[in-house]
């Protein structure tokens, strides 16, 4: 029988991949919970939860049911001039989690459809209040997607070099830190007082794709509260920090200040349905209404509140705040800690830090994000039955919440194995 990276050459175009130096793909033919199997039959345990997506594991059988169910009920209808229970009961769970400032829910079906929504709102807003504001803010090194308007306020060359040219406008400032704090605040300001400036857009506490870099919420609260005194909308990017990973259920959670608008998917669905969420404070949301039919949110898609994915987004809600879940998770941080703890003054690790589930290795090893050295470090630990995508010299762990103890030690083994052996 012919394999399936056979198949897949003949008319398959893959993401992030350089066709004519790239590998063949591996052919996945099962999962299950923290585990993902070839079709060769060698299993992988999934240590970055594919893409932090899977954090109940996968195939989560409470999961599938109610996909299931659902599907037998309405499989799907449109969201413009319809509702359903599935969406309705959704955003009135999410509301209990969420920060208190956060009123609406609005439906998208992906991550950078998420930011796309929420940047469209930014400046709508403004635009409904009679003023033009056409600049953003965000981080250096950020990333928020693949789309233009999320393209546009991610900060990383590889991603965006052919489009430079075709952005929205957008000033970017260092990650702040206690060092540069003061600086960055200065710059800040002189930005938003040489620039209309509708919207700051940025990831809380975590970097994800520059290397799950982190940053304190003390520094980031006081950027924040400095854009609100000058009447600018905060953005803030929890696509993969939300739903636990950090540690809170949202890394908003730490902030004192909080974002106006907030963008969510990937572990809302646990990875079962391409689902997200753009929800905003009801100050956003009442700029938007108007008797001139134009003032209104003009924006859609045709896959908004699936009702498969919201039945999906349910019942990970409920394990999320599961006894098992939560005990598992704090599992996952404590055994982080203690190995960031094995690595200090290791002689080939730069920095070695975690917060929450999410644990990043810096090595003292220089290769370019997709260059030589990280691509045999990413076969490698394939090779050694885990599924780790390094980040240029990052390492990262993002492991589902259901791995067990011994696939979370021998993640660690293959790491410390990586260490001697490049």
């Amino acid at each position: 029988m012919e394999k399936l990276s056979d198949r897949d050459k003949k008319h398959l175009w893959h993401p992030l991949t350089q066709h004519k130096t790239a590998e063949a793909p591996i052919g996945i033919v099962k999962a299950k919970d923290a585990l993902i199997w070839d079709e060769e039959g060698k299993a992988y345990i999934d240590g970055i939860a594919s893409w932090y997506t899977a954090m109940y594991g996968h195939c989560n059988e409470f999961i599938t049911a109610a996909i299931t169910e659902q599907m037998s009920q309405l499989d799907f209808v449109m969201f413009s001039g319809f509702t359903h229970a599935p969406a309705v009961e959704l955003s009135e769970q999410l509301m209990k989690i969420l920060p208190d400032n956060q009123a609406k829910i609005f439906f998208n079906d992906n991550g950078s459809t998420a930011v796309e929504a929420a940047i469209k709102m930014g400046l709508q807003f403004y635009h409904n209040k009679g003023e033009k504001r056409d600049t953003l803010i965000a981080f250096e090194g950020g990333f928020h997607g693949d789309t233009f308007g999320a393209m546009s306020a991610s900060g990383l060359s590889s991603y965006n070099g052919p489009f430079e040219d075709f952005l929205l406008k957008v000033e970017r400032i260092p990650v702040p830190n206690e060092e540069n704090i003061e600086e960055v605040l200065q710059l800040l300001e002189s930005i938003y007082r040489n620039n209309k400036c509708a919207a700051f857009v940025f990831e809380p506490l975590v970097q994800g794709a520059a290397g799950m870099k982190f940053h304190a919420a003390k520094e980031l609260d006081k950027l924040i509260n400095s854009c609100h005194e000058a009447g600018i909308l905060c953005i803030a990017d929890e696509i993969m920090t939300g739903f636990g990973k950090t540690g809170k259920n949202f890394a908003s959670d730490y902030l004192a200040h909080k974002p106006d608008i907030i963008c969510l998917s990937k572990a809302l669905t646990a990875g079962m349905f391409p689902l997200s969420i753009t929800s905003c404070s009801q100050n956003v949301f009442e700029a938007f209404l108007s008797d001139e039919v134009s003032k209104g949110f003009f924006h859609a898609h045709t896959f908004s509140a699936h009702p498969l994915g919201c039945a999906a987004a349910l019942a990970g809600l409920k394990l999320l705040s599961s006894k098992e879940i939560l005990e598992r998770r704090k599992y996952i941080e404590d055994e982080h800690k203690n190995f960031v703890s094995t690595l200090e003054n290791h002689p080939k690790v730069k920095e070695a830090r975690s917060i929450g589930v999410i644990l990043a290795i810096d090595l003292n090893l220089k290769t370019d994000r997709y260059g030589k050295l990280r691509d045999e470090l990413y076969r490698f630990f394939m090779d050694n039955g885990v599924n780790l995508r390094p980040l240029g010299n990052t390492i990262y762990v993002l492991p589902p919440y259901v791995i067990t103890n011994e696939q979370l030690e021998k993640i660690y083994d293959s790491i410390h194995l990586a260490l001697a052996t490049f």
